[in-house]
């Protein structure tokens, strides 16, 4: 008689960890993670996500016959990527990144069992998706540099809104989705067209919007 003992939670999950594919998800889930909470500072829960993964993805890979020179090849795909983040190298750092990250995850699990590596399946969206993501940050970030460097209020300048309030003076119009002080040397009624021609500290000059006939 035989008799089925069942697995406990911790053998559970221990089996579903040894799982290559899924230590390698862990871990590319986790830079992620840690990626998008450098980006954007004070985001909190990328951090938390992306640290825990990056820990049960290192405790899974104790549990398989790990290459650590692939190991240490992903470390270094996400320091380039990082790095590409803060000091844009025009998609030098991005493409070391890439590089390393594919080298990496095809020679992250040392065996001679096909089972037993990470399937290509896995390794060539992923690495193709993170190609993608970067070289997007990478054309983001040039085309911000090529773009004429108005900044802050200075923006609004030509922008064109609705005058909520009668200006007769003073008074006040949308614009950009805010509700805005505003001046003006004419006479505007409420619901008319503006331009905006100047702004001063939290008040903005506005005249009406010349209409094209």
């Amino acid at each position: 008689m035989v008799n089925h003992i069942p697995m406990t939670f911790r053998q559970r999950l221990l089996l579903f960890l040894s799982d290559p594919n899924i230590a390698y998800l862990l871990l590319i889930l986790g830079m992620y993670g840690i990626i998008f909470e450098i980006a954007n500072p004070g985001a909190v829960l990328p951090g938390v996500v992306g640290s825990i993964s990056v820990l049960l993805g290192l405790y899974a890979l104790q549990l398989l016959p790990v290459n650590y020179a692939g190991l240490l090849l992903i470390l270094l795909a996400i320091i380039l990527f990082i790095a590409e983040i803060k000091v844009p190298s025009y998609g030098a750092l991005t493409i070391g990144g890439i590089i390393s990250m594919l080298l990496g995850s095809l020679m992250l699990i040392r065996s001679p069992f096909p089972y037993m590596r990470i399937s290509l399946t896995l390794i060539v969206p992923v690495t193709l998706g993170t190609a993608a993501f970067f070289f997007f940050l990478v054309g983001a970030a040039l085309q911000a540099q090529l773009r004429t460097p108005y900044s802050g209020r200075e923006a609004l300048v030509g922008a064109q809104g609705i005058a909520r309030t009668q200006l007769k003076g003073r008074g006040k119009v949308f614009v950009e989705g805010e509700i805005w002080d505003a001046t003006s040397t004419e006479l505007i009624e409420p619901g008319e067209e503006i331009e905006v021609i100047g702004v001063q500290g939290l008040t903005l000059q506005v005249k009406k919007r010349e209409k094209k006939t």
